[in-house]
């Protein structure tokens, strides 16, 4: 069992880069203007403080932007981020228990209030017994009963513990590995490419036939979030592994295991040597490498060290005869060190990770544990977020289609989706004239371009058909084996795809969660109910902050369909190379040239923005405020945009694009996500703009300025 929540904000890679229960990346800075966009402050973290009120939010005045969080004093052309943003930067505190606060965070807050009160009611029904709504209700109120939780302490881990005790041989540890298998990584919709398992399992379309399904297996295994944490010797990171070692032990006393320290010390090396194999963050992007079709009889050849046939047998992929390697090295690498390291290591490293695994459903000493390093020490928050949050959280993630049914019958507008569907339809036109306009672009590679935006499917609000719970047990009383069951279950669920007709309907979000998303293999974005809202979008406000908002957004997922990594694709979703070779090499070159300008952004003294991690979401920026644009242009239908408090059109386009990636974060959680995530911080996304030529004259940008680029330095992908 996981159920810790998603990635925070950005590790999604072919998303816009947020979640509802997540920590959101972005940041916020109180530079002066420089030649190029000023460094990046993190919050750093102070000593533990009375609990801070909850974060202000906004007033979205009388067009949609909140200008009493705009910082006048700053020239556009120098720090356009400010300029937007800078009074809010100054006045906002991050809340205590969070590691980052902004504009996404706080439509999280209200979906997060919104779906408390749906769980409530629930909880409070007197529903059928095994109806849908009993099963919400029960699922939330056990993680509610902290009394309950309270008294029976460490006893939920016994059974696992136990079966743990029982391995003799190597025989019964790739047994017992592969009960552990979850359906629990996904790197191209999700950008999940990695789990604190041994391995993941990953069942989505076919790289190679989009038709079948396929059973991926990607590397896992580590307790920290990336290969860097153990291999880099940076006072950071050192300073990381001293309080997980001291981590572990503390969490193997709560369990009542004997010799913590000295188990902790072998725990982290048997990490360490997971991590040495591992593939880097930008490598497991690479779609080329990451397409290995091995067969079921390979992996004791291609993998010695692990016994497969057990593996696959406790997995229950024992009929499974094909499979994609997403990283073969690295599980080449696991499987020999499951092979030669003592059986007894990894006894107590099952033992530890099926302890972190369950933290958050076990009692109040294993979740302070838990939170002093997963939330204090990683991320910087300084308090444990309040058990209801928590609570929606953990029941969004068991059965979040079941709480999105209902979300979606409350709180989303037919009105709603019939606009945003409008927009869509208009920016996607915007993108087709883009093509057909691109000098350096063959017609054959153009026809190829246009074929597949003719089949890019779109999922507005919510998704057409909704999951079936009806074989999911919960029972009330037992939050425990409610995560247990409901983790399972969706792994069983998985695995049921296998051999079936691809379902390209699927949704791979919830409706109440505050994101959007591309899956690459099926050509299609999905934009949940919940970000349909201000500043990103309002029905009844300014075309041109909406444009800017939810359009920029509706761009760069339509984008994501022609990033480094969407471009690979077919228009049937099949791996494919659909370039001439001139057109691939200068698009490349494009790529290498924003690659080059993100590299270049600090956001802390000491690191720097990886523009090779980021290329795919920073094309989708670019290009997507450009069609966003384009788009908005064309919504006018030839007549002016009337000037609202003192504000041109075009200025409140860029102003509602700028506005959206207000952030803060703590300094703990901007590191690691310079590490881990796929997206550029905020404040650079924001930045964006000094690629597109409109945005000059809409702010009289002239050369000197911070942000200016000439016209030959701006990137133009699309």
């Amino acid at each position: 069992m996981s159920f810790r929540s998603r990635p925070p904000f950005g590790a999604a890679r072919m998303t816009l880069g947020v979640c509802a229960s997540a920590l959101i990346t972005a940041c916020a800075s109180t530079a002066p203007a420089e030649k190029s966009p000023p460094q990046a402050q993190a919050a750093t973290t102070p000593a533990p403080a009375p609990a801070a009120p909850a974060a202000p939010k906004p007033h979205f005045g009388s067009f949609g932007v909140d200008t009493p969080g705009m910082d006048t004093s700053v020239a556009p052309g120098d720090d356009f981020y400010r300029y937007v943003n800078g009074k809010w930067v100054d006045t906002t505190e991050i809340p205590p228990d969070r590691s980052a606060y902004g504009m996404f965070t706080r439509l999280a807050e209200d979906a997060s209030q919104q779906t408390r009160a749906l769980l409530e009611a629930a909880a409070k029904s007197d529903a059928a017994a095994g109806s849908e709504e009993r099963k919400l209700g029960d699922f939330y109120a056990s993680f509610m009963d902290e009394a309950a939780i309270e008294a029976r302490g460490a006893t939920p881990l016994k059974p696992e513990l136990d079966r743990i005790a029982a391995v003799a041989n190597r025989k019964d540890l790739a047994t017992l590995l592969g009960t552990t298998l979850r359906s629990d990584v996904d790197p191209l919709n999700t950008g999940q490419s990695t789990t604190e398992r041994l391995l993941g399992l990953w069942v989505a379309e076919d790289l190679n036939d989009p038709s079948r399904y396929a059973a991926y297996v990607l590397q896992g295994g580590l307790g920290l979030p990336d290969r860097d944490f153990y291999l880099k010797d940076t006072p950071r990171f050192k300073e990381v592994r001293e309080k997980y070692q001291q981590h572990i032990a503390v969490q193997l006393k709560n369990a009542g295991i004997a010799d913590a320290e000295a188990k902790a010390r072998a725990i982290f090396a048997l990490e360490k040597k997971i991590a040495q194999v591992h593939w880097a963050a930008q490598d497991t992007q690479d779609v080329a490498k990451v397409n290995n079709p091995w067969k079921q009889t390979d992996f004791a050849k291609k993998a010695p060290g692990l016994d497969w046939a057990a593996y696959f047998a406790g997995a229950g992929l024992t009929p499974q005869k094909d499979f994609i390697v997403w990283q073969p090295s690295a599980i080449t690498g696991i499987a020999k060190l499951v092979g030669s390291e003592p059986i007894q290591t990894w006894k107590d490293y099952l033992a530890f990770h099926a302890i972190m695994r369950g933290t958050q459903f076990l009692s109040k000493p294993f979740v302070d544990a838990g939170f002093d390093f997963s939330g204090r020490t990683m991320s910087g928050a300084q308090q444990l977020r309040e058990r209801w949050k928590r609570g929606v959280d953990f029941t969004n993630g068991a059965m979040g289609e079941a709480v999105g049914k209902r979300y979606v019958e409350k709180h989303f507008p037919p009105a709603a989706k019939a606009e945003a569907d409008v927009m869509v339809r208009n920016i996607l036109a915007a993108l087709g004239r883009h093509i057909d306009a691109l000098a350096w672009m063959s017609p054959e590679t153009k026809a190829r371009a246009k074929e597949k935006l003719g089949t890019v499917q779109v999922g507005i609000g919510h998704p057409d058909t909704w999951r079936d719970y009806s074989g999911l047990e919960i029972v009330k009383g037992d939050a425990f084996g409610n995560a247990e069951r409901a983790e399972l279950f969706e792994h069983k669920r998985n695995l049921a795809k296998l051999g079936k007709p691809v379902d390209r309907k699927e949704w791979f979000m919830t409706p109440q969660e505050v994101n959007a998303l591309n899956s690459p293999q099926q050509n299609s974005i999905i934009f949940p109910a919940a970000i349909l809202q201000p500043p990103f979008f309002d029905p009844n406000a300014d075309p041109a902050v909406n444009y800017g908002g939810i359009g920029s957004v509706i761009g760069h997922e339509i984008i994501h369909s022609f990033d480094d990594v969407g471009a690979q694709f077919d228009a049937q979703g099949k791996l494919a190379n659909w370039w001439t070779p001139k057109d691939l090499e200068q698009f490349k070159a494009a790529g290498q040239a924003l690659a080059a300008q993100f590299s270049a952004y600090k956001p802390l003294p000491d690191m720097n923005v990886n523009g090779e991690l980021t290329l795919g979401e920073n094309i989708a920026d670019v290009a997507g405020i450009s069609i966003a644009h384009d788009a908005y242009v064309m919504s006018l239908g030839g007549k002016p945009a009337p000037t609202l408090d003192g504000f041109t059109g075009e200025q409140r386009f860029f102003m509602g694009f700028a506005q959206v990636w207000r952030n803060k974060f703590r300094e703990p959680l901007l590191r690691r996500l310079l590490v881990t995530d796929g997206h550029s911080p905020g404040m650079f996304r924001a930045a964006t703009v000094r690629n597109l030529d409109a945005w000059y004259p809409a702010f009289d940008v002239k050369p000197g300025q911070g942000l200016y680029l000439t016209p030959e330095q701006r990137v133009k992908v699309w």
